[in-house]
């Protein structure tokens, strides 16, 4: 039985890897801002097998509440093996461009909290010398583009941060995930065209748990997106900025 908190647990592709978690038994800490949306989703994991689900209501934002956050899962869990962190937004790049609050906002939300909130777990699980941190970022962070720079860019800082941590936790006995998924048919994309390239979010999440347990260090999912990303990163800056990618 693993002990896990998930940061995020309304997303629907943590609850489609919450999911595959209580079937095995798993003891779960579950973290959103809503506690009427996490409530229900408790209930079912206990249904599903979960040996614990536990709810804790929290805005990430706030980065003074993480403290008492973990403090709370440590205790209701006995102790934390694997720290999943799946929260973020989808910010309105034009928005953001034209006004640089909601440029700062968004950054906010998808990369600083992360840091910040990384920071204590790592430290924590440090001085135990045992678990896992799995952070889902993405794609948009491989390659600045026009069409989402913001969140890319916020992404891209999240998956620089994520590798000097792995880095700096080698041989401490506590692994680091960046979980880099590609379009995914969740509730946050839902105002955008879907094509052949998006996945589902149980797809996704069958991809995080399988990541997660082979301790994995990068995972891109599906996988062809580390095909595509390889071959947009490649592409010559003169080229590319006469393209639409």
């Amino acid at each position: 039985m693993n002990r896990i908190l998930i940061v995020g647990a309304t997303s629907a592709i943590a609850e489609a890897a919450a999911r595959r978690f209580a079937a095995r038994g798993d003891a779960l800490f579950l973290v959103a801002r809503n506690r009427d949306k996490l409530e229900p989703i408790a209930r079912d994991l206990s249904v599903r097998g979960a040996s614990r689900a536990t709810v804790h209501a929290m805005d990430a934002d706030d980065l003074g509440a993480h403290a008492a956050m973990l403090d709370a899962a440590e205790a209701d869990l006995g102790g934390i093996d694997t720290v999943f962190i799946a929260y973020g937004t989808l910010p309105d790049q034009a928005a953001c461009a034209a006004d640089p609050a909601a440029a700062v906002a968004a950054w906010h939300t998808n990369a600083v909290s992360v840091v910040a909130l990384v920071t204590d777990v790592a430290n924590r699980l440090e001085r135990q010398e045992s678990g896992q941190i799995a952070v889902i970022s993405s794609v948009a962070g491989d390659r600045g583009r026009a069409s989402n720079y913001v969140y890319g860019s916020a992404k891209a800082g999240v998956n620089a941060f994520l590798d000097g941590l792995r880095h700096r936790l080698h041989g401490s006995g506590v692994s680091v995930l960046t979980i880099r998924p590609g379009l995914v048919d969740t509730p946050m994309t839902a105002d955008l065209d879907k094509g052949p390239l998006f996945a589902s979010a149980d797809k996704v999440g069958g991809d995080i748990v399988k990541a997660i347990d082979g301790r994995r260090a990068v995972v891109y999912t599906p996988g062809f997106w580390r095909v595509i990303m390889t071959i947009i990163k490649a592409v010559p800056r003169t080229i590319f900025h006469r393209t639409q990618l």
